[in-house]
Parts: structure tokens; sequence; C-alpha cells
């Protein structure tokens, strides 16, 4: 996670979260801005998610709303909602990266949680981990065209380092392995026999050389996956 503060206003941040591995969101950078109110420490800070109009959790709206109990935008008890004494900045992002941009978000939704464990839960959670991974695929080639401002640097060295570990990534998932499950992330046996749905093998494929001309642009070396005609 990387956080800068304005010089000239230090109620303002701005952050980016990477998605860890293991989840729908590895590798990928993520931006939120952060503002703390004038009664902050009282109340939490304000956050709101830079989404590119993409839809990538159902905790982070296109709008840029993030539901989160601690920021008190959803409901919560305990140590679960902002408390002036201990609450912290680090929580909120910490929270952001391993709560919300976890391994099974769908079961992030309100009463779905209900459904972990059963056939028809894990199916649609299969379902939509294929559908964040190319929407956070998305977000990649809106942040290489125009990183946020101040973070251009980045954007640029993240993507270098990682850019090999995306294009496996989607060589695997466009062979059958389930999304998060690449580079030896094991799931249960039943995760993987059920392989990668047909429509997301097609929209994976269509992605994958737009990602492949978006790495080359800023002078990345793609030409295995060039030479490989995938």
């Amino acid at each position: 996670i990387y956080v800068r503060v304005y010089e000239e206003r230090m109620d303002l941040l701005r952050a980016a979260v990477i998605g860890a591995p293991g989840t729908p969101y590895h590798d990928g950078l993520f931006f939120f801005d952060i503002f703390l109110p004038p009664e902050y420490p009282n109340e939490p800070p304000m956050v709101h998610y830079n989404s590119s109009g993409l839809r990538v959790n159902p905790n982070l709206y296109e709008s840029g709303k993030v539901c989160l109990s601690l920021l008190n935008t959803w409901t919560g008890s305990g140590t679960e909602v902002w408390s002036p004494e201990s609450s912290t900045i680090l929580q909120v992002l910490l929270s952001l990266q391993a709560l919300i941009l976890n391994e099974k978000p769908y079961f992030n939704e309100a009463g779905y949680d209900k459904q972990m464990g059963r056939a028809e839960g894990e199916k649609n959670s299969v379902s939509y981990n294929e559908n964040a991974f190319l929407v956070s695929c998305k977000s990649m080639l809106y942040l290489l065209r125009k990183p946020p401002k101040h973070f251009e640097a980045l954007v640029e060295e993240h993507f270098s380092q990682h850019s090999k570990n995306i294009l496996l990534a989607c060589k695997a998932y466009m062979e059958g392995a389930p999304v998060g499950c690449a580079f030896g992330y094991r799931r249960s046996e039943q995760e993987s026999h059920q392989g990668s749905s047909t429509g997301y093998k097609i929209m994976l494929a269509k992605l994958f050389p737009k990602l492949v001309e978006a790495f080359s642009d800023k002078g990345i070396d793609c030409s295995e996956f060039i030479e490989r005609g995938i």
C-alpha cells in the first residue's frame, strides 16, 4: 500500500492499494482518495474509490462510494465500526486490501455470506471472481492510459514489475485455471475441477492482446507473449 499526502492539505491523502495474491485482484492497482473531516478522529475519514466507471467489487461502487463498517458507511458492531480512541487510517487501508479486495468478494454482498459453502453460492462466487478479474484488467488499461496525478512513476514501475505475472495468469485462466489459482495458489479439489467458463475465456482472449499492447507501449518487454501468438 502506497500513500501520499498533499503538502499544503494534510487532511487530503491518496492511497494506491495492490491486490493481494490468491484473489481476483492480484497484481492490480486500486486508488482511493481520503479526506479527514474537521471532526477527525471523532468522525471516521471519508474515502472515495477511483473507479474509472467500473464495478470491481460489491463494496466499491462506480460512483466511488466505499461500503465499509469502519467508515460508518455500512452496518457493524464493536471493533468493526470507527472508534476515535483506537481506529486508524492504517486500519482502514488494510481493511480495503484484506476485507474488501478478498479471495471471494461475491460473499461481501449483503446476506450472501449465508450461501458460503453451498454449491450454488460457491458456483456464483467463481463466476463473480471471473468477472472481477476481467474488470480489474480493464482498470489496468485505464491506469496505464491515464495514471492518477503524482502516481505516474508508481504505475509504470508497478506494471513493469507485475506485467509478466498478469499475462501468465491470463494464459493460465484461458487454459482453465480458476481465478486466483495461478502460480501454485491451491484451492479445494472441487474448485480446481470447475475450470473457467467459456464466456470468460472468450472475454479474456479479447483483453489479452490489449494488455500486451498497453504494456509494450510503456516500454515493457512482452515479446514472449507476442511470439506465442496467444
